[in-house]
Formats: structure tokens, sequence, C-alpha cells
């Protein structure tokens, strides 16, 4: 008989490749698509028991994939525009010579 372990670790074998596509789509970076695919995972394991009882178990863990890469995609975008409002402004005029 199969234990829960099992069953997710077959779960996570048929349906990993998937999960990194759909984060790679928000990320563009292959190794932060990684990343939140492996959160996605570590988030469902505790919820395994109820999630095995979904249609598409899968898709829950791609949207929390989703969900976290767009977060890190969001955090990017707030810290460049940080950045941007960081560097020293641009004086039309003479120089310090």
């Amino acid at each position: 008989m199969a234990t829960a372990e099992d069953n997710f670790t077959v779960f996570y074998d048929a349906t990993w490749s998937r999960t990194v596509a759909c984060a790679y789509a928000v990320t563009g970076d292959l190794g932060a698509a990684e990343e939140a695919a492996q959160e996605a995972y570590t988030r469902a394991w505790p919820r395994w028991a109820t999630l095995a009882a979904y249609d598409d178990p899968g898709a829950w863990v791609r949207r929390v994939a989703w969900n976290l890469a767009t977060s890190r995609w969001r955090r990017l975008r707030r810290a460049q525009a940080y950045a941007r409002t960081l560097r020293e402004p641009q004086v039309d005029g003479p120089g310090p010579d």
C-alpha cells in the first residue's frame, strides 16, 4: 500500500516541470522559478491530505508558485524604482572644474 509520502513523491515528479515553467513565465529566471516551485511544494506537503482529494492538486501548486514568483517580481521592481531615486541628480551647467 502506498503511503502519503509515496503519493506526494509521484505527484511531485509528475508536476515539477510544469510548475517550474509557470513560475519561469513570470520571472524569466530559471533559478528563481525553481525556488518558487520548491516553496510551493513545501507549502503543499503539510496540506497533502486535503490537496490529494482535489481534481487537480497541481493547479493549486502552480498557483502558489505563480503567486510567489509574482511577489518576487514586484519586490524587484520596487527595489529598482527605489534605486533610481538614489542616483545623483544630473545638474546642467558648469562642472566643479
